[in-house]
């Protein structure tokens, strides 16, 4: 049976004390790819802010990667996004510095004092990305795209348990949309667990896996074909 990394029991999901989703129950279990859609405003965004503990859970129950949302206090929330891989649609990498040095930032902020295996680590990363050769380059010398695959780099530094991606095709064109997607997919098929937050309904038919749906406050699993 699979282990799992994320569940949760008639939750309830909060924005400025407004509930944008109520009964939410779910389990995602190791290896799953899910995607979760809906309209603009319908909790997507709310909901894996829930998950990485920029909103609390107050109502409900919620475990994800072993920590309770409930109890989640604010000295552990460094130490849940460490098993947490989190990738946003505006890519957030530093523009002061290389790609090399963007990564090098992370891994010392969260823990890392070896320099042999730290650049070790961030070629393992870039390489899974297909970004090895482009590790000198500032930010804005490379695309969109390129700053996205060094986002998702970014978030496997740590080796997560889980991969929370918030609308990461959301800025790219839908070439490299099917490209970013190529990477995550063959991400999950080495066994990484990935929940995504989309409005691009072409890269779910292209790429089909579990969606869920964002909608009048709930949150609930639709057929494929009917998306």
């Amino acid at each position: 049976m699979s282990e799992s990394i994320l569940s949760l029991k008639d939750a309830t999901i909060y924005q400025e004390n407004n509930n944008v989703l109520v009964d939410v129950n779910l389990e995602v279990k190791k290896g799953d790819f899910i995607y979760i859609i809906g309209k603009t405003g319908s909790g997507k965004s709310s909901f894996l802010k829930t998950l990485y503990g920029d909103l609390a859970l107050t109502k409900g129950e919620g475990t994800i990667v072993d920590y309770n949302l409930r109890d989640l206090k604010e000295k552990d929330i460094p130490y849940l996004r460490r098993k947490l891989g989190i990738i946003f649609q505006d890519f957030k990498l530093l523009s002061d510095r290389n790609i090399h040095e963007n990564l090098l930032f992370v891994l010392k902020a969260t823990g890392w004092s070896d320099k042999v295996e730290m650049n070790k680590k961030i070629d393992e990363v870039l390489d899974k990305v297909g970004m090895k050769s482009q590790s000198h380059k500032m930010p804005h010398q490379i695309s969109g795209g390129e700053q996205q695959r060094i986002a998702i780099a970014r978030a496997l530094l740590n080796n997560p348990d889980l991969i929370l991606a918030d609308e990461p095709t959301g800025n790219l064109d839908p070439q490299t949309s099917v490209e970013i997607m190529g990477v995550l997919k063959k991400i999950n098929e080495n066994g990484k667990t990935i929940v995504m937050a989309t409005h691009d309904y072409a890269l779910i038919m292209k790429f089909p896996s579990k969606t869920l749906k964002c909608e009048d406050s709930s949150l609930f699993e639709v057929v494929q074909r009917t998306v």
